[in-house]
């Protein structure tokens, strides 16, 4: 099944990091979603690499929708300013609305909200609700230990085949953009 990719989701930290590579990549992807026309669906915030991806795509002209909460709001996280900003009642809520939006999703390096947040789309490809491509920006071997624990947990008779998750390790924004034009990822019902 061959689908244009439209819009991807890019889960990632709303911290920089320790390695200057997290955000020269988050850049870079930001460049090269606008200049290919797919649009950035994101968490909204304007700090970390949350805010580089999105910058950087406005910078070069991309279409750019937030999704935020109502809590994040109230704490006085800035949002993104000039971008289609969403805010919804919560979490899973706006875990539901970037799912919708997305033809696919780009995980970057971040922490435990990005964790969840691609562990939730790995969940629904295991239940049959989503066969939209996941690609996992490797930047800096970042994931290198995640995919082990995967791996264990596949091994161990936990999981299901890699291939069955629709997941796909990049190492460079090149290649992910690569991947995203082509559009040969998406996977039909079986």
């Amino acid at each position: 099944m061959n689908r244009k990719i439209k819009s991807v989701a890019v889960y990632c930290g709303h911290q920089f990091g320790t390695n200057p590579e997290y955000a020269k990549d988050a850049k870079k992807i930001g460049e090269l979603l606008a200049r290919n026309k797919i649009a950035l669906v994101f968490g909204g915030g304007n700090v970390g690499l949350m805010g580089t991806v999105a910058s950087a795509a406005l910078d070069n002209g991309g279409q750019v929708i937030g999704i935020s909460t109502k809590h994040v709001v109230s704490l006085q996280e800035p949002a993104h300013e000039d971008i289609e900003l969403k805010i919804v009642d919560g979490l899973s809520t706006r875990k539901e609305e970037m799912f919708e939006l997305s033809d696919a999703f780009v995980i970057l390096p971040g922490g435990i909200g990005t964790l969840d947040e691609m562990t939730d789309i790995m969940t629904k490809q295991q239940v049959g609700e989503s066969h939209k491509p996941i690609y996992m920006m490797n930047t800096a071997k970042y994931w290198e230990i995640f995919g082990q624990v995967l791996t264990h947990m596949q091994s161990e008779g936990f999981m299901k085949s890699m291939d069955d998750y629709n997941l796909h390790v990049v190492n460079t924004p090149e290649e992910l953009i690569k991947k995203l034009i082509d559009g040969n990822d998406f996977i039909t019902a079986g």
